[in-house]
Parts: structure tokens; C-alpha cells; sequence
């Protein structure tokens, strides 16, 4: 795919994540979006992005440290060179969120709000007696569309509802499209509690239940939120939906490859 229709599809999807979040500034190519009232991130995208080279960007950040800063350079680079050829511009913006996050937790030193980062909140909220670890995966963009999954091991029917539930505080995972889920619990007793969701995508939660299936996925669930770009696409959605679950629980080592 040419840079141009990727960037095209890219901004698209990140309007639709980020909403009024996401400014268009007056200056070709340039983007911006404010992470909180002393951070902000401005892309410029050159003709070279994604095939060649990351987007230029510019951080706005008095309140961040020069070591903050080298971190979050350091961890672009990173993105980029795990995801080259590919658009990486929601995931930079996803790890800044986390790199402030953690810099308001260091200054007040206090438990952590509802302001804070689904990124960094989940992996702090207890869930029946235990930590809830939960995984982000990996965007699938497609014509405008991003898809993206996140998974965890669930135990019981509680479990299941206290997931969905963190998930749907974040404000763009609510206000998605749809947000596919499926889970299977093997029971102490060996029987299998297992269920799933289309959230309006028809026949995608059933899709969804028998990848867990035929991976014999035990003791996890899969959530894949979609927001859609305004361009149907057909049949591929539901081969995006099953590889973004597939991907987040593979990283996850839920499954193996």
C-alpha cells in the first residue's frame, strides 16, 4: 500500500478514536492531540511515513523531566522499529499517555484517579483477591477501521463482568463501534462456562467463541473493540476481529503460535 492512502486511513481512524482529541493544525500534514493541560504532541507526517521512516513529531512538555523526555524518545523508537512499515502513531500516543500517568503517580504518590490512563490503571485494580493482568494487543487498521484486543484470564462469571467493566471506564473503548467478547472458564467440576457477545456485530461473537474453541482457550476471555472508518468492509471484518484476539492472546501466551 502507497504512504499517502495508509496515512489517509490512519488520521481517519485516530478521528474516530480520539474524537475532538485529535486537531488538524494549520500547518500540511500537521496533527496534534493533548495528553493534559502540560503535555501536548504535534505529528508531522512526511511523504517517507510508514514505509521508510517514523512521522516527525514535537513534544510541548514543561512539566516532563529531560530524562522523562529521553524515555519517551527512547520508546518511540522502540515502537518504531518493532512496527516498521506500519502506522504507529496510536500506539506513540498510547505510551505517552502511560509515561505521564506514571509521572503523576510519582509526584503525588497518592492511589491513582480516574484521570489515569486505562493502560496504567487496569494493571493496578484488584479483581477478587488478585491482579487482574490484562493485555493490550496490537491495532489491526483496515480502510479507515481500527480493530484491537484485549484479553486476560478469568476464572469466573464475576471475573467476566469486572473485565468488561474496566474496559468500558476508558472512554474511547466505550464510545467504540463495538466491542466483541467471548470467554471460556473451565469449572472445578471440569464443565466449561463459556458465552459471547456480538455488541451489534452480528455473528461476530460467535466467531470470536469458536477461535477460543478450536485454540482450546482455557480460563480466558477476549474483548476486540472496533472503531469503524466509515467504509464497510465486508467479510474482512471478521478475519480483523479473529486475528486481533488471536494476536493479543498469543502475546499473552494464552496460546501458542
Amino acid at each position: 500500500m502507497d504512504n499517502i492512502p495508509q496515512q489517509s486511513d490512519e488520521i481517519e481512524a485516530l478521528k474516530s478514536i480520539y474524537d475532538d482529541q485529535w486537531v488538524i493544525e494549520d500547518i500540511e500534514s500537521t496533527y496534534s492531540i493533548e495528553i493534559d493541560k502540560n503535555i501536548k504532541l504535534y505529528i508531522t507526517l512526511s511523504p517517507d511515513y510508514p514505509s521508510e521512516k517514523p512521522p516527525n513529531y514535537e513534544l510541548l512538555a514543561p512539566t516532563l523531566s529531560a530524562k522523562q523526555k529521553d524515555l519517551v524518545a527512547e520508546k518511540f523508537q522502540e515502537i518504531y522499529n518493532d512496527n516498521k512499515g506500519e502506522p504507529i502513531i496510536f500506539q506513540w500516543i498510547e505510551q505517552l499517555k502511560e509515561i505521564a500517568v506514571q509521572k503523576e503517580s510519582d509526584e503525588s504518590g497518592s492511589t491513582k484517579t480516574d484521570k489515569l490512563d486505562i493502560l496504567e490503571e487496569i494493571e493496578s485494580l484488584k479483581i477478587s483477591t488478585k491482579l487482574m493482568d490484562i493485555l493490550h494487543g496490537p491495532t489491526v487498521v483496515d480502510r479507515k477501521s481500527v480493530f484491537q484486543a484485549h484479553t486476560c484470564k478469568v476464572f469466573s462469571a464475576q471475573d467476566v463482568k469486572d473485565f468488561m467493566g474496566l474496559l468500558l471506564e476508558n472512554r474511547s473503548i466505550a464510545k467504540a463501534t463495538h466491542n466483541i467478547s467471548a470467554y471460556r472458564v473451565i469449572l472445578p467440576n471440569n464443565s466449561i462456562l463459556q458465552d459471547c457477545d456480538d455488541d451489534g456485530e452480528s455473528h461476530a461473537g460467535g466467531r470470536l467463541m469458536h477461535l477460543l474453541q478450536i485454540l482450546n482457550a482455557e480460563n480466558v476471555m477476549v474483548v476486540v473493540t472496533r472503531w469503524y472508518g466509515g467504509i464497510q468492509l465486508g467479510p474482512d471484518r471478521f478475519k480483523h476481529i479473529n486475528n486481533a484476539a488471536r494476536l493479543a492472546m498469543l502475546e499473552a501466551g494464552f496460546i501458542k503460535s
